[in-house]
């Protein structure tokens, strides 16, 4: 049987990941070989997206933001082989995002492409874990306009935030910088969204929060995911930590999940190894008995 890290072991490597540090530099900082470190990211990933897929369910959320961040794995676009171009998992990936601005949870997260099947797809899946009407505000990309009526219906107050951006710096010393936000329109889309609140400004600082805690996301990266499924586990590993473990200095020492009424206390990153201990219990369980049946 292959050797398996303690518990202790694995917590000091996911620990490391969710504070924003690349593969190797956790290899370097546990001692801890690079495809086991790997193989535990993706192991726990699978079991930390099906936990929140099943608590995150009938949540209180009223005012959520949404949003798309980009990354790449394997290689640039420009610099993707002629034989994987078109492939996804090869170039440009995008991970969406929502957030609720009260209790700062992110109730939903897909990682696929900037299109329309890959919004209507993530819409649903954010719809279908509301306890009540929302309002709901994303960017102006039109793809949206059929992502959110295929996962709300009518049942939202939904408005768009147009930005509107000058050029950029285009000095040598700043052309990486973003364009300069100038100014933005609101549109009611449907419903009665409250001017007010029509806002991604949350989505927005999450989408730094998520640069900020996972290598592969910051912008000019040489610890860009090799695989696809390396970025997806990363990324539900993230918000396991986020949702779950990291208290949100704006909820008074609370969890976003505790915020929202899904947990109890703030979880320990051991908390979280836990999760995939027990998922590899049950599977031992499972094929013991398997072999007594045969």
């Amino acid at each position: 049987m292959a050797n398996i890290l303690k518990s202790e072991k694995r917590a000091a490597v996911i620990a490391a990941l969710c504070e924003g540090n690349s593969v190797n530099s956790t290899c370097r900082m546990t001692g801890v070989a690079k495809n086991t470190v790997l193989k535990l990211l993706v192991d726990l990933g699978r079991v930390c997206a099906a936990y929140q897929d099943e608590a995150l369910r009938e949540l209180p959320c009223k005012r959520v933001q949404v949003d798309e961040i980009w990354a790449f794995v394997h290689a640039k676009a420009k610099n993707v082989p002629a034989d994987k171009r078109g492939i996804f998992g090869f170039g440009d990936v995008w991970t969406f995002t929502a957030i609720d601005a009260e209790t700062k949870l992110v109730p939903s997260f897909l990682v696929g492409l900037r299109d329309g099947p890959t919004a209507t797809e993530f819409c649903m899946d954010l719809a279908s874990r509301m306890a009540s009407r929302v309002q709901l505000t994303t960017d102006g990309h039109r793809m949206y306009l059929e992502a959110v009526e295929a996962g709300f219906g009518g049942e939202v107050d939904y408005a768009m935030l147009q930005k509107i951006y000058g050029g950029g710096p285009t000095d040598a010393e700043h052309r990486y910088s973003p364009a300069v936000c100038i100014g933005s329109e609101k549109h009611a889309i449907q419903g009665t969204p409250d001017p007010k609140h029509v806002s991604t400004s949350y989505v927005e600082r999450q989408n730094l929060t998520m640069r900020m805690s996972m290598r592969r996301f910051t912008r000019l990266t040489n610890a860009f995911s090799k695989k696809v499924e390396n970025l997806i586990a990363a990324v539900a590993v993230h918000y396991q930590w986020y949702n779950f473990g990291r208290v949100h200095l704006s909820l008074k020492g609370q969890t976003p999940a505790m915020a929202a009424g899904v947990a109890l206390r703030p979880w320990t990153v051991r908390d979280i190894i836990s999760l995939l201990e027990n998922a590899e219990a049950a599977e031992k369980a499972a094929q013991a008995l398997k072999s007594e049946v045969k």
